[in-house]
């Protein structure tokens, strides 16, 4: 009784669900274009613990996959609603990394973070902060939990392995090679986003008018 529960929770795994939802994830926390504010911070002294700052980074994601459903419940908001709300923010963030422009404005808080050590500010807010939470949550509604924290732990091998290796990154890939990645996972964040909004809205009207 209670296994089939928990496997009713988690819901089957699915191959297709863990590699689209890996690559929505891995496009929002941008393990890649945040490689030049990595090596300012290292040449500044601070001292970059690429473990920590993934350990600190899943446990913060996991605790907000498990937890973030029932604190919009709190709130009296569905899913439906949310991911509708989180796919436009989602949406912005896909326009800062296609074209290059800056909507959301963290420079206040950077500044009162810097200096502090490998957990804040990357792996909070850097990686694990509120773009991360919103995409998580806004995808909850399509995706089943057990596939997206197999998708969050895929997330942190590959952003583990660059935070190690990020100055051979930065040698042999070039600035040029990381622009292009960043301008297409903008590309994919963007139809993402799309593919929440829409889909939502299609979905609430169907409950409303059903």
């Amino acid at each position: 009784m209670i296994m089939e529960a928990i496997r009713q929770f988690f819901g089957p795994f699915d191959i297709w669900q863990v590699l689209s939802s890996f690559i929505f994830l891995i496009a929002i926390i941008d393990p890649f274009g945040n490689i030049p504010v990595t090596i300012a911070m290292e040449k500044r002294g601070v001292k970059i613990h690429a473990d920590q700052v993934c350990i600190a980074s899943i446990v913060i994601l996991m605790s907000f996959l498990f937890l973030g459903e029932w604190i919009l419940k709190i709130f009296g908001v569905q899913i439906e609603y949310f991911a509708i709300a989180g796919g436009f923010i989602i949406f912005l963030m896909a326009l800062e990394m296609i074209l290059d422009i800056t909507i959301f404005q963290n420079d206040k808080l950077e500044g009162e973070l810097q200096g502090t050590g490998s957990i804040v500010p990357l792996a909070f807010p850097m990686y694990a902060g509120p773009g991360a939470f919103t995409a998580l949550l806004a995808i909850t509604a399509e995706y089943s939990i057990s596939n997206l924290c197999i998708s969050l732990i895929l997330c942190m091998l590959v952003l583990y392995l660059v935070l190690v290796g990020t100055n051979w990154l930065t040698k042999y890939l070039g600035p040029t090679a990381l622009y292009i990645t960043r301008k297409f996972f903008g590309i994919i964040v963007l139809a993402i986003a799309c593919k929440l909004m829409f889909g939502n809205i299609v979905a609430l009207f169907r409950m409303v008018f059903a």
